[in-house]
């Protein structure tokens, strides 16, 4: 189980990775934003026809929930340790600030103005997370990153695990 979660987590990394440059990109072109989102949207249906593959192919179509819980797990972690690591590389030696004038441009803008009005935030709260943001390290981004990806893959795992069981 492990050695094919990690190929399936390495696979899961490789997909959140274009992903992210798809996020990278859609920042300047809203049509790479869509496909970004689309991208991250499809992750639970990647994990669960990865385990389906796994419990038919190598188990002979059977899988426990905690077995097929433990798969998924395994899977989100291997690909968020590789994903984290990607983003690390990413914002240390290739940003530059990209990420970070990006938002100050959107946030700016009327568009952005008119939607942080529409959340109720003001331009000072913006201003202080953008800041914020600005003051993190790569390596603190990166783990901010690995701990979300491990937080959503705990609480995604259950329904693939309940979906994808079979006696």
């Amino acid at each position: 189980m492990k050695a094919f979660s990690r190929i399936d987590g390495a696979l899961l990394a490789l997909l959140w990775v274009i992903s992210f440059g798809c996020y990278v990109v859609g920042l300047s072109n809203s049509i790479y934003g869509m496909v970004s989102l689309l991208l991250a949207l499809a992750t639970p249906f990647f994990v669960a026809r990865r385990l389906r593959l796994f419990r038919d192919q190598v188990l002979g179509g059977g899988i426990s929930f905690l077995r097929a819980y433990a798969f998924s797990m395994l899977t989100f972690f291997y690909a968020s340790v590789l994903f984290a690591l990607v983003q690390y590389v990413y914002m240390a030696y290739l940003d530059q600030g990209y990420l970070l004038q990006s938002m100050m441009r959107i946030v700016g803008s009327p568009e952005g103005k008119m939607l942080m009005e529409g959340y109720g935030l003001t331009a000072r709260d913006m201003e202080s997370s953008l800041t914020g943001l600005a003051e993190m390290r790569p390596i603190d981004f990166s783990l901010n990153v690995l701990t979300a990806n491990l937080m959503v893959g705990t609480f995604v795992g259950i329904p693939i695990a309940l979906v994808m069981q079979r006696k």
